[in-house]
């Protein structure tokens, strides 16, 4: 098994990959249409503003061959900024349709009038919503690194976990085959690591059974 870590210039690859080689899985970092036609399942990190990372993977040739491959039920792992372009819209810096694998926008985070500082830096707690394969092993209240200032809204249905930044925030989100965290998994330790592990297994054995 393969994974195709998407290169578009707005990912953390350098983190992502060190931590799937960790764990012994197999990753290639490409924006080669084939190369990701061939692999077994999609890593799309993202470090950055929605609009432009947008504007980057258009400019590769990337919108189609990853809609193609997830409309064909090929597993697609979106991490912070690549889980928001997993959703239909973003209103950062004014609204930008994104790949529309998952129903929702992605809005400024709402503190809910509490004095919290935007980004959301820093280790915060999962609350699990609906049970995913992503997170076999997990337990509830356990502690992930975030670094954002927005977040999906969407229907619970499609939300697997929350935290709570004075309102409840989606960390993670699931649509089918295409699944996503805000937090990032590659810097949160043996936790992380569990969840990198959890999607490989997911690819393995095609039952991701969330929605």
């Amino acid at each position: 098994m393969k994974l195709a870590i998407i290169d578009y210039g707005a990912g953390n690859l350098r983190s992502v990959v060190k931590a799937f080689n960790y764990i012994g899985e197999d990753c290639v970092v490409t924006s080669d249409r084939d190369t990701i036609h061939s692999c077994s399942g999609i890593v799309l990190p993202g470090v950055g503003a929605f609009r432009e990372a947008v504007n980057k993977l258009e400019a590769k040739g990337l919108v189609d061959i990853l809609k193609k491959e997830a409309n064909d039920g090929k597993a697609l792992f979106g991490i912070c900024l690549g889980m928001q372009l997993l959703f239909e819209q973003s209103y950062e810096f004014g609204q930008t349709d994104g790949l529309g694998f998952i129903k929702g926008s992605v809005e400024k985070i709402d503190t809910n009038g509490q004095d919290l500082k935007i980004p959301h830096i820093g280790w915060n707690t999962l609350k699990f919503n609906e049970r995913s394969n992503l997170f076999n092993g997990i337990e509830d209240n356990s502690y992930v690194y975030f670094v954002h200032s927005f977040a999906a809204k969407t229907d619970s249905k499609n939300v697997t976990a929350y935290t709570d930044y004075g309102s409840a925030v989606v960390a993670a989100a699931e649509n089918k085959n295409v699944c996503g965290t805000q937090f990032h998994p590659e810097k949160s330790g043996e936790v992380g690591l569990k969840i990198l592990k959890n999607f490989c297994n997911t690819v393995r054995h095609d039952n991701f059974t969330c929605n």
